[in-house]
């Protein structure tokens, strides 16, 4: 066990790279566009000429009603030209600062201009060339070189007119991938996609450079519908024989959970697979949608970070019974279909549930809305304010067990919980149903029983496809022989978001004992499985895949190769080709790709850690060791750097100076039970014994069932010979996980 510490596990995997908006790529000829049969696997990747879009005047000719009712909307808005009547900001030689940049916003010779902090830290003069969004801010775009656009920092408040700064608490130096000159607030990949229409990216990475393209600037009719090209032309053909098949989407005939999909590639955080969008397919042929994780949302599944809607939505009973957006939303002008309460009553008894019986709160006042308790929201951008689609009952109960938000004590702030779950056992009595969270929840925050519960919720498929998946993929926390072995049942499983989520937890383990598991899903019905998979089992060769599989290895190779390049201008978009590159045993490789990303983002230092790891298994130990002084030196109170210092120095049995790193790594994370078990080990190879079980049963408080740290307890009890002591551990040990043979075997062989 102790040699273990000492052994440098490179997980490369575990790159966070989240792809807010992934974009499209270059045009090709395509004459028809049909939809593929549910059977269909390898989905077309033939672009949409520009010409085939024929725009909103076209499509008013036959369909005036309902274009007029989408002019003005925050579709028809998304993206304009900047000019007069255009621009909503006040450009009269306004100054405005936000931490410590001053912008200068003025008019010349009838063009709109800024000067502010440019990415070397002066000041320049930067035209207007485009305005981005309506209300409740509209955002303007500047023209950088190599093709590149950026979005400015500073946005107008429409509903104030006044400017504001989108992150007034962040300070940003302008270095940083986050400063709105660089990959932050970068329009070709973190927004045009979905503001305007057929957008392909072309993004050349030698050159880090872009000549994006589009066919209409803003969101219009067939952004949503399809080229109109095919469409038109049979319905002047055929006339008042012309019946519409399949070369529309978006219809009338597009089923409730359908329509959620087809609306989701612009309303979800995600990873783009394929190339570019074409129509053909469904979501998951072209994105992967971000799961419910830490730090995007709190373990319940609320919103924490911009989820753009999907997330939330598919957790919802709502989604489950067939309700989709065009049930409150206007799919043309995207307003709401009633006001107030009457939105949730066309399903919803009015005298059931929009009663004070039931709400609790005077008639007509904000607690009486329905919306208040069963969407609450947060704010972005400044001033968005976003409403959580996920429906769901307010649990104050759960806020207390798991730290999560309710609406209760959002709206009451001068109480809490326990006053919140007082009230509601007294309104309503206590749950008789049980919320996916409460699964959920104990995973993602490490509760003793997280691991069990997550199994239990991955297993049950009554609740919500993707709070399954994200179950799956919480198990990575919990991995052992037990959990792995029922994981591999979960690449079967009917739920596409289970069978990926399975593969990337799988596809992290340090060992390729199970790529040949993977080898079936090349022939997944959605492409975004299929290319996961490939990742997974890159450390296989051609020659190895069976003889039934060459053909579709063939074809999900070029779908990866794809995949890659377009994500190629992400910094962790790189990071995983140097991922798939380690995979394969190239290790010089999987360094160039690294080294590449923090081209990209200087202070990327997830990479920049695992980089400094391939520094050290190549030999190079300087480099290895001035990457991690570079992170300490960047983010001083990152705590996992100081714990991968440490591995470092303990390798090089530099065992002081690794005790040193992983004390501050407790000090900036004092409740990571890892940091205590191998501080422990550190002291027990300078045979300190007294330091080294303190460290432990530190450790031990926090986590009183943590098998690793009661098996370091015994072994150093039974290295010093505190046999009772040693056989005390190790019997709770075992009571604990008696199908742990190497458990079992320890507690044997006490004398």
């Amino acid at each position: 066990m102790v040699d273990d510490f000492f052994i440098f596990k490179l997980k490369l995997s575990y790159f966070k790279y989240f792809l807010l908006i992934v974009c499209f790529s270059a045009c090709t000829t395509k004459t028809k566009y049909v939809k593929l049969d549910d059977d269909s696997v390898f989905v077309s990747s033939k672009l949409i000429p520009d010409n085939h879009f024929l725009g909103d005047k076209v499509c008013a000719e036959c369909h005036k009603e309902e274009v007029d009712n989408w002019k003005g909307s925050h579709h028809d808005k998304a993206m304009q030209i900047a000019n007069d009547s255009t621009i909503l900001a006040d450009f009269n030689n306004i100054k405005f600062t936000s931490q410590g940049v001053t912008s200068h916003f003025y008019k010349n010779d009838n063009a709109f201009f800024v000067n502010t902090e440019g990415p070397d830290g002066t000041y320049e003069d930067y035209k207007i060339e485009y305005t981005f969004g309506i209300t409740p801010l509209q955002q303007y775009i500047v023209k950088f070189p190599d093709g590149h656009y950026q979005c400015l920092r500073t946005a107008w408040d429409t509903e104030k007119n006044t400017w504001f700064d989108l992150y007034p608490d962040f300070k940003v130096v302008h270095s940083e991938w986050l400063h709105w000159s660089r990959g932050g607030l970068n329009w070709n990949n973190m927004c045009s996609d979905c503001h305007s229409t057929n957008v392909r990216k072309n993004y050349n990475q030698e050159t880090h450079s872009y000549n994006t393209k589009y066919a209409i600037i803003n969101v219009n009719c067939e952004a949503c519908h399809g080229a109109g090209k095919n469409h038109v032309e049979q319905a002047k053909k055929l006339g008042e024989d012309y019946k519409s098949s399949n070369e529309l989407w978006m219809t009338s005939n597009t089923t409730a959970k359908e329509l959620v999909d087809q609306c989701a590639r612009c309303h979800m955080r995600r990873e783009q697979i394929s190339g570019h969008f074409n129509f053909e397919g469904t979501m998951l042929d072209h994105y992967s949608p971000q799961l419910i994780v830490n730090n995007t949302y709190y373990p319940d599944g609320q919103i924490l970070d911009e989820d753009y809607v999907y997330g939330s939505f598919v957790q919802s009973k709502m989604y489950s019974n067939n309700v989709t957006c065009t049930n409150c939303h206007d799919p043309h002008s995207l307003k709401l279909k009633f006001e107030g309460n009457n939105l949730c009553t066309q399903c919803h008894v009015p005298s059931t549930y929009n009663t004070p019986e039931h709400h609790f709160h005077s008639e007509n006042s904000e607690g009486a809305q329905c919306i208040n308790c069963h969407m609450d929201g947060k704010t972005y951008m400044g001033n968005d304010y976003r409403r959580d689609h996920s429906f769901r009952i307010p649990r104050p109960d759960l806020s207390i067990k798991y730290n999560t938000p309710n609406a209760c004590i959002r709206c009451h702030t001068d109480k809490d919980n326990e006053w919140a779950w007082e009230h509601f056992k007294k309104n309503y009595g206590e749950p008789d149903y049980k919320h996916f969270s409460e699964l959920l929840a104990p995973g993602l925050t490490g509760m003793d029983n997280g691991y069990s519960s997550l199994l239990t919720l991955a297993k049950d498929t009554i609740y919500p496809e993707i709070a399954r998946a994200s179950a799956v993929r919480g198990m990575s926390m919990y991995l052992n022989e037990e959990a792995i072995s029922n994981m591999l049942n979960f690449l079967q499983d009917d739920s596409p978001l289970v069978r990926g989520a399975t593969v990337d937890v799988l596809g992290e383990l340090s060992t390729t004992d199970y790529v040949t598991y993977f080898i079936p899903l090349l022939k997944d019905k959605k492409r975004s499985v299929r290319v996961k998979a490939f990742h997974a089992m890159a450390s296989l060769d051609e020659i190895q895949i069976p003889e039934a599989y060459k053909e579709a290895y063939k074809k999900v190779s070029e779908e990866y190769k794809t995949h890659l390049n377009v994500i190629s201008d992400f910094s962790g978009g790189r990071a995983k080709k140097g991922n798939y590159y380690l995979k394969k045993g190239d290790l010089i490789n999987a360094i160039k790709s690294l080294e590449s990303a923090l081209e990209i983002d200087q202070i990327n230092n997830i990479v920049r850690s695992n980089l400094a790891n391939l520094y050290y298994n190549n030999g190079d130990f300087e480099k290895a060791e001035n990457a991690f002084k570079t992170i300490i030196n960047q983010e001083p109170e990152f705590a996992q750097t100081y714990y991968s210092y440490a591995l470092l120095l303990g390798e090089q049995n530099r065992t002081k100076e690794a005790i040193t790193q992983l004390e501050l790594a407790i000090k900036y994370m004092p409740d990571n039970v890892r940091f205590y078990y191998n501080l422990s080990l550190l002291y027990d190879k300078l045979n300190n014994f007294d330091k080294a079980e303190k460290a432990v049963l530190k450790g031990l408080k926090i986590a009183p069932q943590n098998d690793s740290l009661l098996y370091v307890l015994a072994y150093i009890y039974q290295k010093n010979n505190h046999i009772d002591k040693a056989k005390n551990v190790a019997s709770r040990l075992v009571e604990l996980y008696p199908n742990n043979s190497q458990y079992v075997n320890f507690y044997n062989q006490l004398p």
